[in-house]
């Protein structure tokens, strides 16, 4: 799950939501919140705005 929502996010070419990715994958909110936390966690997104977040590149 925390590849597709880096790469929903890659595609969107801006800083997007956890609700932006949840629409673009069609997937369940519960799923793409754990991914971003993960990804947080592991440093590979950044948030330029708040509650918008980017992967790290």
């Amino acid at each position: 799950m925390k590849e597709k929502v880096l790469q929903a996010m890659r595609e969107a070419g801006k800083p997007v939501s956890a609700g932006d990715v949840t629409k673009m994958l069609n997937a369940d909110r519960k799923e793409v919140d754990k991914a971003f936390a993960e990804l947080k966690k592991e440093g590979n997104i950044v948030s330029p705005v708040r509650c918008k977040w980017e992967p790290v590149e």
